[in-house]
């Protein structure tokens, strides 16, 4: 596919990159401690928190991927949009407070206090790890193919380059402030310009419904598919799908990190219930859009150019370029925040316990200084991601290897009181080496279960190895983890004098009908 993008769209895209550099570098002038850069001096409110929650969910990949399997084989993926409320609702009642009252600034710190500090470094490494050659080389390699749909010209390692220094520069100056600020700029674009297309094709349509439907084929419009479905089976929506959203929207420090930033705990709570309420809209403006271009573009042969079909045959000038500066954003919002975690996580859990006497003007240095070196090692490696295909399948697949014994000892943890460190170690050794060798056999051909299957089943056996492993040792000291575990003043904690339209409670009754509704809508 040519180019079709015209001078103003472009004018457009590169205000925009010069925008978000600009918001960066006048945020670092007021960045002066740890806090600052980490967690942007715990200021945030929940319409930064929601949006920022929001723009480093979306890549420029999942707005591509979501419209080309809506258009190849059905709107089962979307499952992961809408039911993200799900686990964000069980952040809002049970960890919010666990981790606000902790004073934490790491995910993995709130292992050590509640385990030890060999959970904590486990989990920190890992997190490290995937969130750098997964997350962040990923959201580089994947943004790259997507601007060369729209660019075709583009030279692959110079363009995850650029997307990686933009992000890099801003991110190491301003810290996490700079982070969700930038979100929230690229959340109000995404929204507004996939928003757009998603009408002006509804209205080719002449705003039917039924059209939509009866031109997609049978079972497109269905989120419960048949158990050899290979990209949804209706047991993984079950087993797989709650587990990986727990892990992903509960104890991932890439995506949490800004809820840690909040300035109190009602903004906390009201900003992730915001954040389930955005991510329906993927639903409306990524998802249908895909299914609609069924009739208007009959012979699209590649799914990854639907969106890119989309933008430049239906949109006109001017508002082709605020869309590709949505995309981009998608894809800076995945970058800046696994860039910012990373140099969290190394300077908090690993530097700052080796320095007793470490000054925060050091801290500010080291977080800095690492997230730049992150940037370089990401650049690095995203264009060598081409040439390894199958590895980079096999990469994607290792989430449900690592998910399940976090997920356990994190959700399991807070409310088995006798769970202890010992256990929470050996769960994730064990937990994370039984899914390596599930993973192997399958490989090999020998297990032919879908990823999201395995996810269930390595949960169970995650469970039984906790459990097992603190029975057999010492319990925990209750008086030191009585703060670190489930109680039923958590629900209240913050908002015992506030009216009830206020109540976040009241706002999750709302979330979760709306997602039932979506699903007997779907089913």
């Amino acid at each position: 596919m040519e180019s079709t993008i015209s001078n103003i769209d472009i004018g457009i895209v590169i205000s925009y990159f010069l925008l978000v550099l600009f918001i960066g570098l006048w945020i670092s002038r007021k960045t002066k401690t740890g806090e600052d850069l980490f967690l942007g001096g715990r200021t945030f409110g929940w319409g930064i928190i929601g949006l920022s929650l929001f723009a480093s969910n979306i890549s420029g990949s999942t707005i591509v991927g979501l419209a080309g399997a809506a258009y190849t084989t059905g709107i089962v993926n979307s499952v992961y949009e809408w039911m993200s409320g799900l686990p964000l609702i069980i952040a809002a009642l049970i960890f919010i407070p666990l981790y606000l009252r902790s004073r934490i600034t790491t995910i993995p710190e709130f292992l050590q206090l509640r385990y030890d500090r060999r959970s904590q470094k486990f989990f920190s490494i890992v997190t490290i790890f995937s969130t750098i050659m997964i997350e962040t080389a990923g959201a580089l390699y994947a943004g790259s193919l997507v601007l060369q749909t729209f660019f075709p010209d583009l030279i692959m390692w110079q363009t995850t380059l650029v997307l990686a220094i933009v992000a890099g520069i801003y991110t190491a100056g301003g810290g996490l402030k700079a982070v969700v600020y930038t979100d929230a700029i690229q959340a109000v674009i995404l929204i507004v310009g996939c928003g757009i297309i998603s009408w002006i094709l509804f209205g080719k349509l002449d705003y039917d419904w039924s059209r939509v439907v009866s031109s997609a084929p049978e079972g497109h419009f269905s989120v419960v598919q048949p158990l050899d479905d290979e990209g949804l089976p209706w047991p993984g929506l079950l087993m797989g799908v709650p587990f990986l959203g727990f892990w992903y929207w509960s104890t991932n420090q890439y995506i949490f990190q800004r809820v840690l930033g909040a300035r109190d705990m009602k903004q906390a709570r009201w900003g992730v219930i915001f954040a389930g309420f955005l991510k329906i809209i993927p639903l409306f403006i990524m998802v249908i859009p895909g299914a609609m271009a069924i009739s208007l573009f009959p012979d699209i042969a590649n799914g990854d150019a639907v969106f890119p079909t989309l933008v430049t045959k239906v949109l006109p000038v001017g508002l082709v370029g605020l869309v590709l500066a949505g995309v981009i954003s998608a894809i800076m919002s995945s970058v800046d925040s696994a860039l910012n975690s990373s140099s969290t996580l190394l300077v908090i859990d690993f530097i700052k316990p080796g320095k007793a006497n470490i000054t925060e003007k050091e801290i500010v240095k080291y977080g800095r200084i690492s997230t730049l070196i992150f940037m370089v090692i990401a650049a690095l490696w995203a264009p060598q991601i081409q040439n390894f295909t199958g590895l980079w399948d096999y990469l994607q697949q290792m989430f449900s290897i690592i998910v399940p014994p976090i997920a356990v000892i994190f959700l399991v943890g807070v409310f088995y009181k006798r769970g202890n460190g010992d256990g929470a170690f050996w769960t994730l050794v064990l937990g994370t080496l039984a899914g390596i060798a599930l993973f192997v056999l399958e490989q090999f051909g020998l297990w032919h279960l879908h990823y999201t299957i395995n996810v269930g089943l390595m949960v169970v056996l995650s469970t039984l190895i906790f459990i097992v492993v603190s029975s057999m040792t010492a319990a925990p000291d209750a008086e030191k983890i009585k703060l670190l575990t489930y109680r039923p003043e958590l629900i209240k904690d913050g908002f015992e004098n506030v009216p009830w339209y206020q109540n976040y409670v009241y706002h999750i009754v709302v979330l979760v009908l709306l997602i039932l509704w979506i699903l007997i809508w779907l089913w």
